[in-house]
């Protein structure tokens, strides 16, 4: 699979790849790297460095928003290969290196196996290792509160709901939310367009998840990155009150 990369800002891309989503911010060939997408999504995700003219050697820093297996699928081989670093909220740490599973388990997939979209999309995780565990050996926390000095001066903030320590990225500047799963503008198992919370299944804490979306809807921006769906414009404060009306 070659990588779907769209500009949507400057320096700033969102890449499609097997029904998950990264981010590249760059500045000159240094780049940081939200998320990395399923295990299979590799090569596409180094083809997408390549793309905005960068390279492995050149991320500053994989990002993760949070650590389900279509997140952190090559995080673990960056880090491995290239002595890359990778960061998240503080919670998340201990998910990341799979001290726990915060993850909708086989068994739950299976009694939704009758639901439309779930039969196809349960072969595309199983093509793309999604069942596979590439827990980070080394994950860190986030260094200091604020932006972080990495290209695109991404400032974290805390989501809990679809995991203890989900993160959203905020580009005050660009005006641009990386919003990971705590709110996306479509999904395989969906049959809603636009922004919303993802299926009740994949949350560890849909409370929780609802109440994050008031803390997305608090942050300046009109251009939303999901995890999942195509980039949505508009006011990221009536992104999250529309996918909080749909949530009820």
């Amino acid at each position: 699979m070659s990588a779907d990369v769209r500009q949507v800002a400057d320096g700033t891309y969102l890449v499609h790849g097997g029904h998950t989503n990264w981010v590249i911010l760059t500045d000159g060939d240094a780049a940081t790297l939200v998320d990395t997408g399923y295990p299979g999504d590799r090569r596409a995700l180094l083809g997408s460095l390549a793309a905005v003219g960068s390279s492995p050697e050149a991320v500053a820093a994989v990002l993760v928003t949070h650590a389900h297996n279509d997140h952190l699928g090559s995080a673990e081989y960056l880090r491995a290969a290239h002595g890359t670093p990778v960061l998240l909220h503080e919670a998340e740490v201990p998910h990341a290196r799979r001290d726990y599973l915060q993850q909708v388990s086989v068994g739950t997939v299976l009694r939704n196996a009758w639901r439309p979209g779930v039969l196809p999309w349960m072969v595309h995780v199983l093509r793309t290792g999604g069942t596979e565990q590439h827990p980070v050996t080394a994950p860190a926390p986030f260094p200091a509160a604020g932006a972080l000095d990495l290209p695109g001066r991404p400032v974290p903030v805390h989501t809990p709901g679809h995991t203890d320590g989900h993160c959203v990225y905020h580009l005050p500047d660009a005006g641009v939310v990386i919003s990971g799963d705590a709110l996306v503008s479509g999904h395989a198992l969906s049959r809603t367009e636009g922004p919303q919370l993802l299926p009740d299944l994949f949350h560890h804490d849909r409370a929780g998840a609802v109440a994050s979306l008031d803390v997305v809807a608090a942050l300046e921006g009109d251009v939303l990155l999901p995890g999942h769906g195509p980039v949505h414009r508009g006011p990221v404060k009536d992104a999250a009150d529309l996918a909080r009306e749909r949530a009820f």
